[in-house]
């Protein structure tokens, strides 16, 4: 159970950054380094983040629909991590 719950977090995180990823290579102008300066320089880090954890919805529902609920349960974990971690940026960064 533990195994499964860990399978899905860390699925949950590939996807994260994974959406992050393609969140910056399709809607920035400028190569991704440059892109990942601009964020850290504007402090939108958080921003990035939340819009890269859309892809989970597509992962806990691929995980519900395979009926691995464990796994569905542990994206919803790394989900509440991410909100978590972008509180903190938020909270921090001013």
């Amino acid at each position: 159970m533990k195994k499964e719950i860990l399978i899905g977090f860390l699925v949950a995180l590939l996807a994260t950054a994974f959406g992050s990823f393609i969140f910056i290579e399709f809607f920035s102008k400028y190569d991704f380094y440059t892109s990942l300066d601009l964020i850290k320089e504007g402090g939108l880090e958080g921003k990035v983040l939340v819009l890269g954890a859309i892809a989970n919805f597509f992962v806990f529902f691929v995980f519900l629909k395979k009926k691995q609920i464990y796994r569905a349960r542990g994206v919803l974990f790394e989900t509440f991590f991410i909100a978590f971690l972008v509180l903190l940026l938020t909270l921090f960064s001013k």
